[in-house]
């Protein structure tokens, strides 16, 4: 499984990111398989700013992970990300949380994500797509979202209406 955590914070969140998500889709080598719910959320970190909405997708792709990550990066400057102050306001932040069982560390790209199971905005929309799957040291997303004390996440609504 491959999973990409997503956020906004800045404009129209929702917009943000079903762009996102429908750029992701539309991206040769990229098929969106699960699109989460929306989670509102207080920022983390830096915390004079906004509170973001939040989202996960699964996919499928023929794209390595580095590859993956290019198109990410692409997408959130096609939706006007600018990387000014860390974990600073954006209008879209596409993290690869996880790819399949990858493990990686490089300058550009670490897989799984190296803060993931941590951050109750990420868990959350995670937990709905990945159900009993243990994602990290043999716990579920639901399970470590349980354990998460970095905030209240509350549940937002669908990103597309029907789902």
């Amino acid at each position: 499984m491959i999973c990409l955590g997503l956020g906004s914070n800045l404009g129209d969140r929702r917009g943000n990111i079903a762009g996102a998500v429908a750029r992701l889709a539309a991206w040769p080598g990229i098929t969106v398989e699960k699109v989460s719910s929306l989670y509102e959320t207080a920022p983390v970190g830096y915390t004079d700013q906004p509170d973001f909405l939040n989202a996960a997708v699964c996919v499928t792709t023929t794209l390595t992970p580095q590859e993956l990550l290019a198109a990410c990066l692409a997408v959130e400057r096609a939706l006007g990300r600018e990387r000014k102050v860390r974990w600073g306001p954006r209008t879209v932040d596409i993290d690869v949380l996880f790819y399949e069982d990858v493990v990686l560390a490089t300058d550009e790209l670490t897989l799984p994500h190296p803060r993931f199971h941590e951050r109750c905005f990420v868990l959350a929309p995670l937990a709905e797509l990945t159900g009993d799957m243990p994602v990290y040291g043999g716990k579920t997303a639901g399970e470590l979202a349980a354990a998460c004390d970095d905030g209240t996440v509350r549940l937002y609504g669908r990103l597309f209406e029907g789902d």
